[in-house]
């Protein structure tokens, strides 16, 4: 299986497109996941749209289910003054907490899965600021696999 941790975010989304479930699910089960989740968020200020975020202040945590331990990974995304920072972990109240399993995590972020799509089959619950969830997908331009 080839690296997610090395690819552009191009990269990722086509691998994400072209690999089965089973094996993105065995890559989130590795003791790669770790890697591959912070090299997304490291990547995420690549995608991120700040002319449409515009005044936007923002913290969000996101919450990737399905670790082999049965916990999740929790990040934190902070938009403001047209920047996106992400970090491991959850230092702020959030206005938004996306959860969601890891599967879905890499098809949402490649742009391989729609967030509506993904929330009426309840595979992506949020909860906190309606109108941020609502804008949420929108501030973000990820590359389609």
């Amino acid at each position: 299986m080839s690296d997610p941790t090395t690819m552009s975010p191009r990269e990722l989304a086509v691998f994400v497109k072209q690999t089965p479930n089973g094996e993105l699910r065995r890559l989130m089960h590795s003791p790669r996941r770790t890697d591959v989740i912070d090299e997304i968020f490291t990547n995420m200020p690549q995608v991120f749209r700040a002319d449409r975020a515009g005044a936007l202040t923002a913290v969000i945590h996101w919450r990737i289910g399905d670790r082999p331990d049965g916990g999740v990974d929790v990040y934190e995304m902070v938009i403001a003054d047209g920047a996106c920072v992400s970090t491991p972990g959850n230092g702020r109240h959030p206005d938004l907490t996306l959860s969601l399993g890891g599967v879905d995590f890499l098809n949402l972020v490649t742009g391989n899965a729609h967030a509506v799509a993904l929330v009426m089959r309840g595979r992506l619950k949020t909860k906190g600021d309606l109108a941020l969830t609502a804008k949420f997908p929108t501030l973000f331009d990820p590359p389609r696999g």
